[in-house]
């Protein structure tokens, strides 16, 4: 009997191996088409007419302000939601409150709500016929269409990702060791940077990496409050709209080429960012 079960212990052994490289080998495929395909296509399009065009597209003036545009959101809303996020999940998991539950929905609302059903709702509240329109045009104060407009529909769609981050794991640290520092005298200022600070510091690393990816490429909001004015509005997703609308792919696939390179970068700070959690 035993000969007989050998070769059905060394087929399943065989069996697994030969598994595990189809699968692998479907996930290389499907990255292939569906990720690596696409970003030669982008650079391939790009280049497609020559450096001297490609340059001559980056150096443009609506090129250059849209960069600058993109660049200065993400710096403006990404400090803002690092506080905001640490704020928030500092308050969740460190302290008993009521209406704890209900600040943890209103994080998740961003996520559940459509970037333009959001960008449509900021309309309606500091656009000309919108609830504060009046007072904004009595004090000459203009919100809708210009740049406060693309920061405060990014920090919405983007609100979410640090707090995210950072609930989850100061809920498994648990409050001991901030208990144990007040204990000793500390106050809350040494015990956030000396405690709480070094444990969630590459969580929080982490989700503002996501945050400023997210900030970079957001679209949808951004397309309706900004009002797509060239060199004035126009975000980099919005100026390569702009630019395939106006049959010019040359530039159009150039500033596409510009955000691959940002979230290739962001993809490898994340990178980085994960080894070192790990580490």
């Amino acid at each position: 009997m035993a000969q007989f079960a050998q070769p059905m212990v060394r087929t399943r052994a065989d069996a697994r191996p030969l598994t595990r490289r189809i699968l692998v080998g479907a996930a290389l495929v499907l990255t292939a088409l569906f990720i690596v395909a696409p970003v030669i296509v982008v650079f391939d399009q790009a280049l497609a007419k020559g450096w001297s065009v490609f340059v001559e597209s980056l150096v443009h003036p609506e090129m250059q302000h849209a960069i600058f545009l993109t660049v200065l959101t993400a710096v403006v809303v990404v400090p803002i939601n690092i506080v905001f996020g640490v704020a928030a999940a500092w308050a969740i998991t460190k302290f008993s409150f009521r209406g704890k539950k209900a600040l943890i929905a209103l994080i998740e609302v961003p996520f559940s709500i459509s970037p333009i059903v959001a960008g449509v709702c900021y309309l309606f509240l500091y656009g000309a016929q919108g609830l504060f329109g009046g007072w904004l045009m009595d004090h000459d104060i203009r919100v809708m269409f210009s740049v406060p407009a693309i920061i405060l529909v990014t920090l919405f769609v983007t609100s979410p990702f640090v707090a995210r981050e950072l609930i989850p794991l100061m809920q498994v640290q648990g409050r001991d060791q901030e208990e144990a520092a007040a204990t000793l005298g500390a106050n809350g200022w040494q015990i956030f940077r000396r405690v709480t600070l070094p444990n969630v510091k590459w969580a929080l690393l982490y989700g503002a990496v996501l945050c400023n990816a997210r900030a970079m490429g957001e679209f949808g909001a951004v397309s309706v409050v900004s009002g797509n004015v060239r060199g004035a509005t126009n975000t980099l997703p919005l100026h390569v709209e702009v630019l395939y609308h106006s049959y010019n792919a040359p530039a159009a696939f150039t500033a596409a080429a510009v955000l691959t390179v940002l979230a290739v970068l962001t993809l490898v700070l994340k990178a980085i960012v994960e080894n070192r959690a790990k580490r």
